[in-house]
C-alpha cells in the first residue's frame, strides 16, 4: 500500500505526529498476573523517548512507573543549533521535570549501570529496581577508538551530539568566532543521531561567520559522498554553496585518519589540515548497557512494529540505541516512547490490541526535524514510516527543495509544541 502524500503539518498534527500507535505484537505473556499489585516499569533515560514512554505509563493508570535519568533537568539535542550559534540562550533547550513528576513517575536521579535479565531488576549505583517490563530510551555514545588520537583529546573535543554537551561546544564557538581561522568539522557515516544536524551546525556557525567579519573557514570533512540522509542532500547543498560559498569549504568521501588535540592537526588521507578549533563527530552506537545486557551489538535488536527485543520479550528499546532503518531524531524518540507505553498497558489489563495478520500494512512512528541554514530559513524533512508485516520497515521523505521561511518558523512551532506535550 502506497503511503499518502505528506503535508506541512498543523500545529495539533505536530503535537501527535510522532506519536502515532502501531499495532502491538501480542506478549508471552502478562509479567504480573491481572488483579494483583500493579505492574512495575522501569523506564531508562529521561530523554524524548523515555519521557514518551513514562509520562503515557503513568497517566494511563495501571501500573507503577520508575524512570532512572542521573540529570536534573531535560537538556534537548534538537534545536541546539541556535544555541550553539547564539540565537537562543541555553534556557530555551532546558526543561523542568516537575510535570511529569506530577504524572506519578517515580524519578530516580542514577545511572542504570547494569540489567540482569533472568532475575528481571535495573541495577543503579546504589540499589535494584525490580521490573515487570522494561523500557530503555538510554541515547548514544561515541565509538572513540574509531578515530585515533580522540580518546587522548576528548576535552579539547566537544561534540554535543548528547545532551548537556552543548556548552562546550557554544564556548569553542564563541572563541573561534572572536580570533577566525580554520573550523574543521567531520561528518560519520550513518547510522548516527540526526544526521542533519552537522550541516545545520555549520550553516549557522558560517553565518554568524559573516556577520561578526570572523576571518576563516570552515572545511566539513565528510565521510559521506553527499549530505546525509540522501534525500536532504541537494537543497543542504544549495544551502551551503549559495548562502555560504566563501566560508564553508565541503569535503566528501573523507574518513579522518587521526587527530592530535594538543597540535590542533586533523589528519585525512588528503593530507593534514591544521585547525584553530574542531567538532569532530565521531560514529555513534548504543551505550554499553545495551551489549551488557545481551540486546545487541552496535545498535539493539528489536521487533518492529512492537519495538520488544529479539532477545526478551519483557524489555523494550525506543529512541537512538533501537536498531531499525527508523530515523534517530527526538521527535521518532517520542511517538515510539508513547507506542510501547500503549502496547504496555495493553498487556498490562488484559486488553492488547490483536497481532496484525501477515501482510498488513501498519504505520510506524514518523517524525519531523528542521535543518536551520540561517537565523531565518529551514528545510523541513518530514518522514512517515511504515511497514508490512512480515517484511522490513520502509521511509518515506517529503523534503523541502530548498530553504525557506515558512520552514524556520514552523520548526520553532514544531519544538514549542512537542516541548509542550512532554512537560506542560
Amino acid at each position: 500500500m502506497t503511503p499518502t502524500p505528506l503535508t506541512h503539518p498543523s500545529r495539533r498534527q505536530l503535537l501527535h505526529g510522532g506519536a502515532a500507535v502501531g499495532l502491538a505484537l501480542l506478549a508471552t505473556g502478562c509479567a504480573t498476573p491481572i488483579g494483583s499489585a500493579k505492574a512495575r516499569v522501569v523506564v531508562v533515560g529521561g530523554g524524548w523517548g523515555g519521557i514518551g514512554a513514562a509520562r503515557t505509563l503513568a497517566e494511563s493508570g495501571q501500573v507503577d512507573v520508575t524512570m532512572l535519568e542521573p540529570n536534573p533537568s531535560f537538556m534537548s539535542c534538537p534545536m541546539s543549533a541556535l544555541y550553539i550559534a547564539g540565537l537562543k540562550p541555553l534556557s530555551y533547550l532546558n526543561h523542568s521535570y516537575r510535570n511529569v513528576d506530577r504524572t506519578g513517575v517515580r524519578r530516580v536521579r542514577e545511572r542504570a549501570t547494569a540489567i540482569d535479565r533472568a532475575a528481571r531488576f535495573v541495577q543503579t549505583e546504589t540499589q535494584r529496581l525490580p521490573y515487570d517490563y522494561l523500557v530503555l530510551a538510554p541515547g548514544v555514545e561515541y565509538m572513540e577508538d574509531s578515530l585515533p588520537g580522540f580518546a587522548e583529546g576528548r576535552d579539547r573535543l566537544p561534540v554535543g551530539f548528547r545532551a548537556f554537551e552543548h556548552e562546550a561546544v557554544r564556548q569553542q564557538v564563541d572563541a573561534f568566532l572572536s580570533q577566525g581561522g580554520i573550523y574543521v568539522m567531520t561528518v560519520p557515516r550513518p547510522p548516527f543521531r540526526c544526521p542533519p544536524a552537522p550541516y545545520e551546525r555549520a550553516c549557522l556557525i558560517a553565518e554568524q561567520m559573516r556577520k561578526r567579519g570572523t576571518k576563516g573557514k570552515i572545511i566539513i570533512v565528510d565521510a559521506n559522498p553527499d549530505p546525509t540522509p540522501a534525500p536532504t542532500a541537494r537543497p543542504v547543498r544549495h544551502a551551503m554553496e549559495t548562502l555560504y560559498p566563501n566560508e564553508i569549504e565541503y569535503r566528501v568521501d573523507m574518513v579522518p585518519t587521526r587527530i592530535d588535540a594538543a597540535r590542533r592537526v586533523l589528519s585525512t588521507p588528503e593530507g593534514d589540515i591544521n585547525y584553530t578549533a574542531a567538532n569532530i563527530i565521531p560514529p555513534m552506537r548504543a551505550p554499553a548497557l545495551i551489549r551488557q545486557a545481551g540486546l545487541g551489538e552496535r545498535w539493539a535488536s528489536v521487533h518492529l512494529p512492537s519495538f520488544r527485543t529479539t532477545a526478551d520479550p519483557l524489555v523494550y528499546v525506543i529512541g537512538d540505541s533501537q536498531g531499525t532503518l527508523l530515523p534517530k531524531s527526538g521527535h521518532v524518540a517520542f511517538g515510539a516512547g508513547q507506542q510501547v507505553a500503549k502496547e504496555i498497558v495493553g498487556l498490562v489489563t488484559g486488553r492488547p490490541d490483536p497481532a496484525p495478520a501477515p501482510g498488513t500494512t501498519v504505520a510506524l512512528p514518523g517524525g519531523i526535524c528542521w535543518a536551520k541554514v540561517s537565523e531565518r530559513t529551514a528545510i523541513m524533512v518530514n518522514v512517515s514510516a511504515s511497514m508490512q508485516i512480515g517484511e522490513a520497515a520502509r521511509l518515506r521523505f517529503e523534503v523541502d527543495p530548498q530553504h525557506n521561511e515558512p520552514s524556520k518558523k514552523a520548526s520553532i512551532v514544531w519544538a514549542d509544541a512537542m516541548w509542550g506535550s512532554m512537560f506542560g
